[in-house]
């Protein structure tokens, strides 16, 4: 599909990078050309936005939950074109519940820590992350708190620190009473 005919200098470099990708072209309110891809081309996209267009800067990488809704969820990145003073956002919508995309941290290293935060608050995973693991939430932690499902009067958020607090109490009863710990 071609560019919006409303802003055709911001969008031309954009289109010329993703020809050949099936792409639709979205109407936002804020007016920032975006973009809708196909799941298993959004990594093909973004390095050709990044080589093609020179989006040097991946600024965002998040998630939208759309519950209950199918598909789900919609992972969000933000590119920034620093020499051409221009922005993108790119939207991919996973099929199913177990969302997975592919890591854009081999194009922008700097992007691990939001791909790491979008999976710790909302389950998705990034395929070929080398450290994909919780960033905020403790690990053994069961939720991913910005899922629209998350319970609204709470999960029991004491639950990690008591299971550890009672390992730490029984370890040292042991130590008093002169055993092993």
């Amino acid at each position: 599909m071609s560019a919006p005919a409303s802003s055709p200098i911001e969008t031309d470099a954009i289109a010329a990078a993703l020809e050949g990708i099936p792409v639709q072209w979205i109407t936002t309110s804020d007016g920032l050309p975006t973009v809708l891809l196909p799941c298993d081309r959004v990594h093909e996209a973004l390095s050709q936005l990044q080589s093609k267009a020179q989006f040097e800067t991946c600024s965002l990488v998040t998630a939208i939950d759309h519950f209950p809704a199918s598909p789900r969820f919609q992972v969000v990145w933000q590119l920034l074109s620093i020499s051409r003073n221009q922005r993108v956002r790119v939207y991919a919508r996973p099929t199913d519940e177990d969302a997975v995309v592919t890591t854009c941290t081999d194009l922008w290293p700097g992007a691990a820590f939001s791909e790491r935060e979008c999976f710790d608050m909302f389950g998705i995973r990034f395929a070929g992350h080398e450290n994909l693991r919780r960033l905020m939430m403790p690990d053994g932690y069961d939720h991913h708190p910005l899922r629209k499902d998350f319970p609204h009067q709470g999960i029991q958020p004491d639950r990690l620190y008591r299971e550890w607090d009672d390992a730490r109490r029984s370890e040292w009863d042991q130590e008093q009473k002169g055993g092993p710990a």
